[in-house]
């Protein structure tokens, strides 16, 4: 199973990503975590205390896989299928790989070190056998037609306020126009008043809801001792295995983590 999660900046998505990859590996299934965040802060939310550099960073592995791209001439298809055995790192059972940001430059996007990535994602969404967890930015760039089809459920998540709906009903047009066929809606920090005024707002856009998770002080005394919140439990964690609950029964997964139906 694949899952990507989105939402505007700041609204929890690499805590949800974070938590439902140590979820996922407690329950003993093979988790590989990517984080495609410029950010980067994924590998402490998982509680990773030896993160790997990030791809873009590994200038050599670029080159060799790409080129150099001198001339505008590098691959398209570079080989990627032992990137993550080499480059990730494991920890809590899951394992992890940083993409990096790409400084584009006045080039655009096309360059060696963006054609080994979007080469990795391919191969990561259509062949990784093992649940993948995408943790990405608001813009869902990273993801194209050719990578769109490998991405079981992509997930929004939603807090409070005009602004982060906007970017929801943005990750909906776009997840429609690259083909992702499951998208829905997770609720963050927000009261009981604000979840029903939230939910007409998404039910309205056709995203679906499958869970809330409640504003929690574990989590910022987690944050304060350098902790992933799956170590520091609380209200938050218990919401987020609700989560995980829904989202198998809702891509029908079998104990390998692949897709029934």
């Amino acid at each position: 199973m694949k899952i990507a999660i989105t939402g505007k900046g700041g609204v929890g998505k690499t805590t949800l990503a974070g938590t439902l990859a140590r979820i996922f590996a407690a329950d003993g299934f093979a988790v590989l975590a990517i984080d495609a965040d410029p950010d980067m802060n994924l590998a402490s939310a998982i509680g990773i205390k030896n993160p790997p550099a990030p791809l873009t960073e590994h200038k050599k592995l670029i080159e060799e896989r790409a080129g150099t791209g001198i001339g505008g001439i590098f691959k398209l298809n570079p080989k990627v299928d032992d990137i993550a055995c080499r480059f990730g790192v494991t920890e809590h059972g899951v394992s992890m790989l940083t993409m990096g940001t790409i400084d584009k430059g006045g080039s655009g996007c096309m360059c060696p070190a963006s054609s080994l990535l979007r080469a990795l994602l391919r191969h990561v969404l259509l062949r990784e056998q093992s649940i993948v967890i995408l943790d990405m930015e608001a813009g869902i760039e990273h993801l194209g037609r050719g990578t769109a089809s490998g991405v079981d459920l992509m997930i929004a998540v939603v807090e409070p306020g005009t602004r982060s709906i906007e970017t929801a009903a943005r990750i909906q047009k776009l997840s429609k126009k690259i083909g992702i066929g499951r998208l829905v809606a997770v609720i963050n920090r927000a009261s009981e008043r604000d979840i029903d005024a939230i939910s007409a707002n998404l039910d309205r856009l056709g995203i679906p809801v499958i869970g809330t998770i409640p504003y929690d002080d574990n989590l910022i005394q987690a944050d304060i001792n350098q902790q992933a919140p799956f170590d520091d439990g609380g209200d938050a964690v218990l919401a987020i295995e609700k989560i995980k609950d829904a989202i198998m029964k809702i891509a029908d997964v079998r104990t390998d983590g692949q897709i029934i139906g």
